[in-house]
């Protein structure tokens, strides 16, 4: 009888290293055009568990390397993206199926630092509603009043409404919020704990 495949836990399949790759840039004209610009290291892979129910965002390095390992199967893929070896390009997965059911761990955590905020926030000034340029982080009451390093007190700012609003609470400052910050929470864990980037391929499995 063949032997069978060892099941695999979640820390196994979903323990990814720091980035140590630069992505290519999308000036590169040595890289293939529809290459340029991905990056493989990002969350944006959606994994299901073999019961469909959504599980964890991956990196697309690690999605492949699932795939090829015949732990998971193609179930969406990115539009008019694709990795190009030598003799063959890969299209570039957006959805994945695991073959066999993996346990969810008991909780998730999406890690509280700069580049979450930023997501949380869609990179849009949480005062003016500018979007994009050069923001920076802003604590909604002060530190001098005793404000938290914490998600419930640090929205994304830009550079003139920080400036504006100064040492002061909003209501001090006579700003009004365009969403009160809040912790991000989702059904499924992230690669690096980065909030991801939700592709509307996957409203049908997370649901709204």
């Amino acid at each position: 009888m063949p032997k069978l495949k060892r099941q695999h836990t979640f820390e196994e399949l979903f323990e990814e290293q720091e980035p140590d790759i630069v992505p290519i840039a999308e000036d590169d004209e040595s890289a293939p055009s529809r290459t340029r610009g991905i990056n493989l290291n990002a969350p944006t892979v959606l994994v299901l568990n073999a019961s469909y129910e959504p599980l964890h965002v991956c990196s697309i390095k690690r999605a492949i390397t699932l795939l090829m390992s015949d732990i998971a199967m193609r179930i969406e893929d990115k539009l008019d993206a694709f990795l190009h070896s030598p003799s063959t390009q890969i299209p570039v997965p957006s959805v994945i199926r695991l073959v066999k059911y993996v346990k969810r761990p008991p909780r998730f955590h999406i890690a509280f630092n700069r580049r979450n905020v930023f997501r949380r926030d869609n990179h849009v000034c949480q005062y003016c509603a500018k979007i994009g340029g050069d923001l920076t982080l802003d604590h909604v009451t002060p530190r001098s009043r005793g404000g938290r390093n914490a998600w419930d007190n640090i929205v994304t700012a830009c550079r003139e409404c920080n400036s504006k609003k100064r040492d002061r609470t909003p209501f001090e400052a006579k700003m009004k919020l365009v969403r009160e910050p809040f912790a991000p929470k989702f059904v499924f864990s992230t690669a690096y704990g980065q909030a991801p980037k939700l592709d509307p391929a996957w409203e049908k499995y997370i649901g709204s």
